[in-house]
């Protein structure tokens, strides 16, 4: 592999990057043996997880620069790889709970990918006191967005419980293909805050558009009518500077619960996932004495299907805006909580229906700088963030998957903290289930598993509210 220059979005990555704020994605999935497993099994997968006798060019990619590469990161082959350096096989200290492997996943979702190897690192876990297996992975986000990365671990899973020599990600496969939901520009879900940034610079052949799309976002944004722009949002605890450690919290809903709620109520799939988020983080600030007065704005990104602006990202598609979405946080009831969030959305959306991708782009940007820039200049602690959290839902298989006969019973996802941002909450959808992965800086965000108690309650709530 010849050194190739880093596209602007994954160097930005790179440069955002400290030790306080680790710039990778992971995913968490539990497996179910199959009936004939032995109690050698786990040791037989991971051995086979190392056998992998091509290793795919995007695993074996590390980033490298010098005075040769004129300072730009570039990515070179790493040619002395070594697999048993990335894939570990690790084990839960009794009683080998869900919460000692949340525990487990949180540190070592903490800890920095060396930049001197290929940004990836796989953990093949036993202990769980129920038999079943888990596995940890952790990819940067300059090597692929966080779409992508739940897509390269599915890739490799199989609909079919009897198909057998399925090979590792990490394996070359015959043909190399990735699928990402990206637009017509390469853009992805995850990749926003960077890649709306730099597609402002460009902006200049869609100028005669934008100034009445601005006009009209600004007019809503001075009024605090958040839509696709917000300029303002309440400090809380979750909005100061982040230590590296992290904690995670993970737990799945049935999605027909969820549905039932959109059914009576009117709203979306996606509004009752935020729903959920809004009152679970009304319970947990009440408790902590630390709710403000007005509500929490939330950044949602949106999914682009062609022309079908208005459809959210729970429906998947191609990525490209994002949405400033007042939670209601400041509202009593949960069956206002959630009209006042569907209004939101519909707004937003409203608002990026006037534009055409590019222009999307440019104004995710002009909401996004006050949280990205600092990260990149190391300017931390001087900016107030325009949204208290990122909620995003990333859209999952909807039938059962395998791997060699092991079955995929659970999936979610780590994302990243940011320094004023100490909160992530990432969800995706899987046979049924909509799993939750709240990931938060260990110091910051305090007692964060309490937060999937909260979000149980607030869907038990909304139901009642809605009569189902």
């Amino acid at each position: 592999m010849m050194a190739t220059p880093l596209d602007p979005t994954a160097a930005a990555f790179l440069f955002a990057e400290n030790r306080q704020q680790p710039m990778h994605v992971g995913g968490l999935q539990i497996f179910e043996p199959p009936e004939n497993a032995g109690p050698d099994y786990v040791r037989a997968m991971f051995a086979a997880s190392l056998d992998a006798k091509e290793i795919a060019p995007l695993f074996l990619k590390r980033p490298h620069r010098s005075l040769a590469t004129g300072g730009q990161w570039v990515w070179v082959e790493d040619e002395q790889f070594d697999c048993d350096y990335h894939v570990r096989h690790s084990a839960l200290p009794e009683p080998g709970r869900i919460r000692e492997l949340l525990d487990l996943s949180g540190r070592l979702h903490g800890t920095r990918l060396a930049r001197e190897r290929p940004l990836w690192e796989t953990h093949i876990i036993e202990g769980l006191a129920d038999g079943r297996i888990a596995t940890y992975t952790k990819i940067h986000h300059a090597l692929v967005d966080g779409v992508a990365s739940m897509r390269l671990l599915q890739s490799v899973l199989s609909t079919d419980p009897d198909e057998r020599d399925m090979p590792p990600p990490w394996a070359r496969k015959p043909v190399e293909r990735v699928v990402e939901d990206r637009d017509e520009h390469g853009h992805s879900i995850l990749d926003l805050p960077v890649s709306a940034f730099r597609s402002a610079l460009a902006l200049a052949g869609e100028a005669a558009g934008m100034p009445a799309a601005l006009l009209r976002t600004l007019t809503r944004s001075v009024l605090n009518d958040t839509s696709a722009l917000s300029l303002y949002a309440p400090r809380t605890i979750l909005n100061k500077p982040i230590t590296g450690s992290r904690r995670f919290a993970a737990q799945s809903w049935e999605i027909d619960r969820m549905r039932s709620v959109g059914a009576a109520t009117a709203t979306t799939l996606n509004d009752v996932v935020l729903a959920m988020c809004s009152g679970a983080m009304r319970r947990y600030l009440l408790e902590l004495g630390e709710l403000p007065d007005s509500t929490l704005v939330a950044m949602v990104p949106v999914g682009l299907k062609a022309k079908h602006v208005a459809t959210a990202s729970a429906d998947g598609g191609n990525a490209v805006g994002a949405v400033m979405v007042k939670l209601g946080t400041d509202l009593d009831d949960p069956a206002d909580r959630l009209q006042s969030i569907h209004a939101s959305m519909g707004s937003g959306k409203e608002a990026l229906s006037t534009m055409t991708p590019t222009q999307i782009l440019a104004m995710s940007a002009l909401g996004m700088a006050p949280a990205v820039l600092p990260a990149m200049l190391r300017m931390q602690g001087i900016n107030r963030p325009p949204f208290n959290l990122i909620i995003s839902n990333v859209p999952g298989p909807a039938e059962p998957h395998y791997f060699n006969g092991a079955r995929l019973s659970g999936m979610w996802p780590l994302s990243i903290p940011i320094h004023g941002m100490a909160l992530n909450i990432t969800c995706t959808s899987y046979a049924g289930e909509m799993g939750f992965g709240l990931t938060g800086c260990r110091r910051t965000v305090p007692h964060l598993q309490r937060l999937l108690v909260h979000l149980d309650d607030e869907l038990a709530a909304l139901e009642q509210a809605a009569g189902v």
